[in-house]
């Protein structure tokens, strides 16, 4: 008997599953190759942490427009152009502070507010880092690089179904008075997600 092939039991690799999932899309008219494009385009041009920079800057420049993005994340961040997903019901801003720091992460895959911060990072999916950064929050930021003071507190926040984060990192003392644009040169992905502090 011969044995079965290793697409029989699913262990196909994933370009193959790719291909396949392509070719039953193509062989229902659904032009999957079109959607794959479109995609990537939005990846490389509009879905990019800038936008996310651009929204903590101006949260640093204008306290109305901060108490708009603490309340409604989504509603503030559409005030600047910016489009998120329907399924994106909610974006939740997280502030950090002197004695508060938040971090996000996605237990279950690797979800982000991706039209706000950007794609994540291959680290960011990882399941090490998924697993690790809710039981060992403070270990996990000190080998990424970031150190934090013991008695600052640290909260965690996993991304759901319809809920994304940003965090909004504190601004340096010494930017206080800079114009947006230059504000939004010192804004990180990292920063945005809290692995990293400005």
């Amino acid at each position: 008997m011969t044995p079965p092939s290793p697409t029989q039991h699913g262990n196909a690799s994933v370009e193959d599953r790719a291909a396949a999932i392509e070719r039953a899309l193509d062989a229902r008219g659904w032009e999957p190759a079109d959607f794959v494009e479109e995609q990537g385009r939005q990846i490389d041009e509009q879905w990019l942490p800038a936008n996310g920079a651009r929204v903590v800057a101006r949260a640093w420049t204008d306290p109305a427009f901060r108490q708009r993005l603490l309340s409604n994340g989504r509603a503030a961040v559409a005030e600047l152009g910016l489009v998120m997903p329907p399924h994106h019901r909610h974006l939740v801003v997280l502030e950090n502070t002197s004695t508060v720091h938040n971090v996000i992460c996605c237990t279950l895959c690797s979800c982000t507010a991706f039209t706000i911060i950007g794609i994540p990072p291959d680290w960011y999916k990882d399941l090490e880092y998924r697993a690790r950064v809710v039981r060992q929050s403070r270990t996990v930021l000190k080998e990424m690089g970031l150190t934090l003071p013991p008695e600052t507190e640290i909260r965690v926040w996993d991304t759901t179904a319809d809920t994304r984060y940003i965090v909004l990192p504190e601004q340096p003392p010494d930017t206080l008075g800079w114009p947006l644009e230059r504000l939004a040169e010192l804004v990180t992905r990292d920063g945005m997600i809290g692995v990293a502090r400005l």
